[in-house]
């Protein structure tokens, strides 16, 4: 396919080879049936499994087939950010290689699209396949977010999504390490809207997310749009230095007007332990901010692409030497 390129799919994966088959299918087909020009985009982050090797395989006799591979694993944020740099397309859509969001609902979010708005996200109202303590901890997340950050982000909504040019090319000027691409969707603004879905279980394999990860990105997600936690830290600080004065009056007062001395040193060992748990919970909140602001000093490139399919030279060389 030739000429100017309508729609690109950046599909992140790694260690997907159980669903690329299927996952290529459906999004193949929901394309084809636009009747338009595109590209699927694959971004192979540093999977240890035949990924890389099915989809070179589609490559050569399927030419909407891109690939990007890295030279080891970079993250999905970053390969996310790697697909928007390499893609060409009037209108960009993100989508995992997991199948748990459906590649159909891309038919609406074009519909939104020609209607107007700049970036259509998918917004969960259901999670099938998940345990109460992997929906429990990401609803948590998002409304801890929400209230936390000085851009509302919209709740309940992961990466899959449809942007505008205009509104990728934003996003490429953007150059932060550690990167939350939805929030950062939020903050570039534009007319934005939400379509609803029900999320499915992942088709085969095993999440790519556990719960390091989504620690890490959920540190990510808070201190890139937020400095709430540091004040949090602060008011709690004096809090606990207003509580521990007021204490040390009364130990004072005990000593000079009554007969009896303080009594209840192990209370007193207890708050003392309390007050330095406290200081050291805001020595990593202060510590979590001052690592990135290190990891951005850096000025190291995001990724490393190690080869590219269907893909001009030109592209490589400029994204594998962003910053």
């Amino acid at each position: 396919m030739t000429g100017r390129i309508r729609y690109s799919v950046i599909i992140p994966m790694y260690n997907e080879e159980e669903v690329i088959a299927e996952t290529y299918r459906r999004i193949k087909k929901v394309l084809s049936d636009t009747g338009e020009s595109y590209e699927l985009i694959f971004v192979n982050d540093g999977s240890r499994d035949r990924s890389e090797e099915i989809i070179k395989d589609y490559s050569q006799w399927d030419n909407t087939v891109k690939l990007i591979n890295f030279s080891r694993n970079f993250g999905h944020q970053i390969a996310i950010t790697a697909g928007m740099d390499y893609a060409s397309g009037d209108a960009v859509v993100i989508i995992d290689a997991d199948l748990q969001d459906p590649p159909e609902l891309i038919h609406t979010m074009i519909a939104r699209w020609k209607e107007g708005y700049e970036v259509v996200y998918a917004q969960r109202i259901k999670r099938k396949g998940e345990s109460w303590f992997k929906k429990f901890t990401a609803g948590t997340f998002y409304r801890v977010l929400r209230a936390a950050a000085d851009t509302p982000i919209p709740v309940d909504t992961g990466d899959f999504r449809l942007m505008d040019r205009k509104v990728v090319n934003e996003l490429k000027q953007l150059p932060e390490n550690n990167r939350f691409v939805r929030g950062l969707v939020s903050w570039v603004g534009f007319r934005q809207i939400a379509v609803e879905f029900e999320r499915d279980e992942r088709l085969a394999g095993e999440t790519k997310y556990p719960l390091k990860r989504m620690v890490k990105l959920s540190l990510d997600g808070i201190t890139s749009f937020s400095t709430k936690p540091l004040k949090i830290a602060g008011y709690a600080g004096g809090l606990l230095s207003g509580a521990g004065f007021l204490y040390l009056l009364y130990v004072i007062y005990c000593a000079l007007f009554t007969d009896s001395t303080a009594k209840g040193w192990a209370s007193l060992i207890s708050l003392m332990l309390i007050f330095n748990g406290f200081i050291l919970i805001m020595l990593g909140i202060l510590g979590e901010y001052v690592g990135r602001i290190y990891d951005e000093t850096k000025g190291r490139p995001l990724y490393i692409v190690k080869e590219t399919r269907g893909l001009e030279q030109v592209k490589q060389r400029e994204a594998a030497h962003r910053f």
